[in-house]
């Protein structure tokens, strides 16, 4: 069982799928590890480091892609490398199969099975899994970060001979994995933290870490069986901007982490709310890769308004510390393939009836086999 890892093609992303760790471990499965080189040149690792650990390093991409069983990646694959898979090989990516339709297409065409690092479910057996979970609480870390970077005070109070600082304010919409990890970073920065989200359930959370919940009441609102937030209505969007007006035009830092699964990110920040702000402040949106929380936010860009505040719209949050996303993603990978691996045929054993299976296998035998991409493609 040959698993093979191309180099990632986005110059902007230092990630790599697998380290030289988790190569260690595959091969000690039993499966032959073939490694593009230069695969994690980016972030430290030479083709020395990954032909150590077990794997044999490949010049030939091509060859690569067609003598593998397994491929796995971070990022979806070109369209026109698919064809140049093995049929009934395995491809493990993350790869936005709600809307991309073309690239499933090809997988079918291609009689691949195709595995999305998106779709694996929220259960506890599955956790160590979830790629999407290791990667969000590393960007919310960076986004944090990224702000105190970039604005000209610091966040902690100070009690100095020259006078007393007041901490910085910092509010962060939306208490998913990213939200959680920033309001912790937050706080060890020594921020006074406010937090909102749309989901009660999570105020325990918020509290725990030392922050302030924000109540505010747009009716009836809840999470998914996926553990995601549920979409709001557009009056229950306006009663949330309502409520959160008077906060937003006193925070020092506003970080928006609100992402609907499988969905356009919802707006959340007006550009009315964006001129009630203070002169220096900075907002983060992570959410402006699935279209944006904050109304002015562009995509991979700084904006600064009239009115002096810095709207950060940078994408790829968790490439910023590229070393331990690749870390944490290639865990994600190694588990999975540890769960499913059959140690005396040693190959992936995908049991169709399986709970993690049936969410995350997408194409399978030249058939999309996914009911919930096949209810939203219909």
């Amino acid at each position: 069982m040959i698993i093979g890892v191309p180099k990632e093609l986005i110059e902007s992303d230092p990630r790599a799928p697998l380290i030289p760790e988790t190569v260690k471990s595959l091969c000690k499965l039993g499966a032959d590890l073939h490694i593009e080189s230069g695969c994690g040149e980016a972030i430290g690792f030479t083709d020395e480091d990954y032909a150590t650990a077990g794997a044999k390093i490949i010049i030939d991409r091509g060859e690569l892609l067609s003598n593998s069983d397994i491929i796995m990646r971070l990022h979806k694959p070109p369209t026109e490398e698919i064809a140049k898979l093995k049929k009934g090989s395995t491809h493990i990516s993350f790869f936005d199969p709600f809307n991309d339709h073309k690239l499933l297409d090809s997988f079918i065409g291609a009689g691949v099975l195709s595995i999305s690092m998106e779709m694996m479910p929220r259960i506890a057996r599955a956790q160590k899994m979830d790629a999407l979970s290791s990667q969000a609480s590393l960007a919310g870390y960076v986004a944090v970060i990224f702000a105190a970077e970039k604005i000209d005070r610091i966040l902690p109070m100070m009690m100095t001979a020259a006078g007393t600082i007041s901490p910085m304010k910092v509010f962060i919409i939306g208490v998913g994995v990213a939200g959680l990890q920033a309001i912790a970073t937050a706080k060890r920065l020594g921020a006074r933290v406010e937090a909102f989200d749309t989901r009660p359930v999570v105020a325990e959370q918020v509290k725990s870490l030392g922050a302030k919940f924000v109540d505010i009441d747009i009716g009836d609102s809840g999470e998914t069986s996926a553990g995601y937030a549920e979409a709001l209505t557009d009056d229950q969007l306006e009663m949330q901007r309502e409520g959160m007006k008077k906060i937003i035009s006193q925070a020092d830092i506003v970080i928006t982490t609100a992402q609907v699964f499988g969905r356009p990110a919802p707006l959340i920040v007006t550009g009315t709310m964006v001129k009630a702000m203070k002169s220096g402040s900075i907002i983060v949106d992570m959410g402006v890769e699935t279209g944006g929380n904050v109304e002015g936010s562009v995509f991979g860009e700084e904006v600064l308004t009239e009115n002096g505040v810095t709207i950060l719209g940078q994408g790829n949050l968790p490439g910023r510390v590229g070393k331990h996303a690749s870390q944490m993603y290639s865990s994600n990978l190694l588990n999975f393939v540890s769960e499913f691996w059959d140690s005396e045929k040693k190959k992936l054993n995908l049991r169709s009836d399986d709970e993690i299976v049936k969410s995350c296998v997408i194409t399978r035998g030249g058939e999309l086999v996914n009911e919930i991409i096949i209810k939203n493609r219909q």
